[in-house]
């Protein structure tokens, strides 16, 4: 960022919704590279994301007290005025809200800024036009340019909060009377939105998210919401028109009245200002010059800035005192107010220790009573925290890890209500502050990481607080009475497609036995609209459900998709979900939420119905599933084979031959009798049945296991298919396939290449034992050949598959004893 270049510096003055932010985001991006300094961390964070999204996240950099995301690329820096980089050189440069040099706190930072910074190549000054004298005393040689408003802003009087127009915000100056607001909303009008400058970024983002969407009509906000925050508001009323600046309370100057009015209308929709009746005859109320002057925006020029000398004088503390109490011999310069770092400054320097440090060490003191004093404990209190760091960094060194480390702990915690979060955060951003120092942690990169993981959390959790106190709690009591005795007056009908209307009007669809409300009516109506619908729905909900207490099986299905549970459905519409019961063959079922609607007498017979309907579906597809739990559990067979069925039927019907090999051992001719009747194949590698390989009943046998196993859905392979690839899901190929290496063959086939093996050795001579024109027909790889054929127990030689000889015919080499062995006597005597 240049200091005093040559190149052209441009005013761009005027009332709020004049496009003057937009103007200097596009001269910005046409350029190089360039900086922007904004009054607020949240408005600096909004402008970054539309940079972001116009030219990637490596070339864009944000720059607040509280956050330093600065890519090596970055050439587009957004930031707050405060935390501008004046050490880096930029093409463009832009000061934004430049008459908050008036501020007492802040008001010598954008002075600066307007006086000092410089781009390359072009300046632009934003700013309201009651600047325009400065401007052209102080930059002298700038050009002003004014630019209207696109849209008019007209005053509409006092309302009460109960008739609030939708799309309002309502701004007002303490934290406890946005609450009480809010929460008047919430009763009123269903829910607010809660903004405040106080709230990070992502929860403020959270919350302004909610009424854009069109969740709430209404927000709450402090005179934050003035700084630039562009949202969709047709109506701002002011809950009061005084403020507590820091020194006393007073009554709002005109143009931070216009600024916070301002936000009314955006582009080229018109916008109303006006009051909050409260009640009583001491509400705010503006007066026909405050009137007048906001809607035609003419204020009166602004005849100084409040000014601090850059050039500190460091040879000691008290030096330093002076330099930055010294004057400006510029009358328009006025001395800035004592602010909370000099404040914290003349404490320190009480101490001599302190007041007599000098140089670099001066400089670092300086430095620390820049740490901002976000939870607004005043300047005693402040100084407390600034002199611990002071003592760590004083001399060149880092803030103890551990320090830092416990203090950031102790703040991580979720737990509490609104106040106790807020302050909470308050309190991160001093420690994110730190972090973003790179000189004042021995690991700057971890704690900024660290601190803005709490913060998150943080912002989160002040989110759901602020949503469950002001949006979601039920409206009162009263505001339901009036909905229900309005609901006898508004017939409800359903048509044929589902399609609910509250008169002619519709409202929202019955989609099974779930209504949901038309998601363009406005929230403030929804729930009466619900509560009126649900209660005339009674009549047609029964007879949906008497309908399919009556319905053929057909009606239903079960939907059993790959990554979701299983369920059953009517029409596409869940009714019911599967979930473990006693055994594989016998799941149990949980009705939706949606049929608690129902009568307890008419819910049960539905529940029985779909019941009934899963037993049929078992007992048609899974017919030798149920015929081998009843062989398991018949006290008269044998007891090898109750337990060979007990073991394939909890297995699906399905199971690796090595896996029963003792039991298959224990089986007499009338026991193999038994399983032969019962459609079991004892195959040379897998015990299975072959009904259970069909497509459909691969399907509900997959469904119910993943139903017992608590798993998702597995991916079925294609009906009919002799090989899967190595890729395929292995829990649903495990149902009907048998892993071949990479590959996976059906295990039918993979018995029949077993089968026909067997045979030949059977019948003796020299006969192939592979039929090569089935195996070839498989279309197998060679490795998963080659293993199927070593599992049955042949091996190649010479390109011609042999049978290996069995285990104790085989003779292992025996190792000659090593010479001199002193045992190699009695082996030769052994041999």
């Amino acid at each position: 960022m240049s200091v005093n270049s040559d190149a052209p510096v441009r005013a761009i003055l005027g009332p709020t919704n004049t496009g003057k932010t937009h103007l200097a985001i596009e001269r910005m991006v046409a350029h190089s590279s360039g900086v922007i300094g904004f009054p607020l961390r949240l408005l600096a964070r909004e402008v970054y994301d539309r940079v972001v999204a116009m030219k990637g996240e490596k070339s864009v950099a944000l720059l607040t007290g509280e956050e330093r995301i600065a890519p090596p690329t970055a050439r587009y820096w957004l930031c707050t005025v405060e935390s501008m980089p004046v050490d880096r050189e930029f093409a463009f440069c832009a000061i934004d809200e430049a008459q908050l040099g008036t501020d007492p706190e802040r008001g010598h930072v954008f002075t600066d800024r307007l006086l000092r910074a410089r781009g390359r190549e072009e300046t632009l000054i934003l700013g309201s036009d009651t600047l325009r004298p400065m401007v052209r005393q102080l930059v002298p040689g700038a050009e002003v340019i004014s630019r209207p408003r696109f849209s008019t802003l007209r005053y509409g009087g006092s309302c009460k909060l109960s008739r609030l127009p939708p799309r309002s915000a309502v701004v007002a100056f303490s934290a406890e009377q946005v609450y009480a607001l809010a929460e008047m909303l919430r009763r009123f009008k269903g829910g607010a939105a809660v903004v405040m400058g106080a709230l990070s970024p992502a929860t403020r983002n959270a919350q302004v998210a909610m009424f854009q969407r069109g969740e709430v009509d209404y927000l709450v906000a402090t005179d934050a919401v003035g700084m630039g925050l562009n949202m969709d508001v047709s109506h701002v009323a002011f809950a009061g028109l005084d403020k507590f600046d820091g020194r006393r309370d007073r009554r709002l100057t005109i143009p931070e009245m216009a600024q916070i009015a301002g936000r009314a209308g955006r582009h080229q929709r018109d916008g109303t200002f006006g009051t909050l009746g409260l009640g009583g005859e001491s509400g705010p109320a503006f007066t026909e010059e405050e009137i007048l002057a906001i809607e035609e925006h003419r204020f009166r020029p602004i005849d100084h800035l409040y000014w601090r000398n850059p050039n500190l004088d460091f040879a000691d503390v008290r030096a330093l005192i002076a330099s930055l109490e010294q004057k400006s011999a510029d009358p328009l310069l006025r001395q800035a107010p004592l602010s909370i770092d000099l404040a914290v400054l003349k404490a320190l320097a009480e101490d001599p220790s302190i007041a007599a440090r000098k140089g670099l060490q001066a400089k670092r003191l300086w430095a620390a009573c820049g740490l901002p004093d976000f939870r607004k404990v005043g300047p005693m209190h402040h100084a407390r925290m600034v002199r611990r760091v002071y003592s760590y960094i004083g001399e060149g060194g880092h803030i103890a890890q551990d320090w830092f480390a416990a203090e950031v702990n102790r703040l991580d915690n979720v737990q509490g209500d609104i106040e106790a979060l807020a302050d909470r955060l308050a309190g991160i951003r001093s420690w994110a502050y730190i972090a973003h120092r790179a000189d004042w942690l021995a690991d700057p990169a971890r704690g900024a990481e660290r601190t803005r993981q709490v913060e998150a959390r943080l912002s989160d959790a002040l989110h759901e607080r602020l949503t469950q106190r002001f949006v979601d709690r039920r409206t009162a009591v009263l505001v339901r009475d009036i909905g229900a005795r309005g609901a006898d007056a508004l017939p409800v009908t359903v048509a044929a497609d589902g399609e609910v209307s509250v008169g002619p009007e519709p409202i929202g669809h019955l989609t099974g036995f779930e209504f949901r409300v038309d998601p363009a009516a406005r929230l403030a109506e929804k729930r009466v609209l619900l509560a009126a619908a649900e209660r005339r729905l009674g009549d047609e909900l029964d007879r949906r459900a008497a309908t399919l207490i009556d319905a053929p099986d057909t009606s239903f299905a079960l939907r059993a998709e790959p990554g979701d549970g299983v369920a059953v459905t009517w029409e596409g519409h869940v009714l019911a979900r599967l979930s473990p019961g006693r055994s594989l063959a016998e799941p149990a079922l949980r009705t939706v939420r949606a049929l608690d609607r129902l009568s307890a007498p008419r819910r049960a017979a539905l529940r029985s119905r779909l019941e009934r309907w899963v037993e049929a579906q078992v007992a048609r597809h899974l017919q030798p599933l149920l015929a081998l739990a009843a062989a398991a559990n018949d006290k008269g067979s044998p007891p090898a084979v109750r337990a060979l069925t007990a073991m394939l039927g909890d297995s699906g019907g399905v199971a690796p031959r090595k896996l029963m090999i003792e039991t298959i051992g224990q089986l007499s001719k009338d026991d193999r009798a038994r399983l032969y009747r019962l459609r079991i194949r004892l195959g040379a590698l897998d015990l299975f049945v072959p009904a259970l390989l069909k497509p459909e009943a691969q399907r509900w046998r997959a469904a119910l296991a993943a139903v017992r196993a608590g798993e998702p859905m597995p991916i079925l392979p294609p009906p009919g298919a002799a090989t899967l690839p190595p890729d395929a899901d292995a829990r649903g190929a495990r149902l009907a396939y048998r892993r071949l290496g990479a590959h996976w063959l059906r295990i039918d086939l993979a018995d029949r290449v077993a089968t026909h093996a067997y045979e030949v050795r059977q019948r003796g001579g020299d006969a192939e034992p592979v039929d090569r024109d089935f195996v070839t027909s498989l279309g197998l790889p060679a490795e998963a050949l080659a293993r199927l054929l070593a599992e049955i127990g042949l091996s190649e030689s010479d390109g011609e598959w042999r049978w290996r000889k069995p285990r104790h015919q085989r003779q292992k080499p025996v190792a000659a004893p090593r010479p001199g062995n002193a045992f190699a006597a009695l082996a030769g005597l052994k041999r």
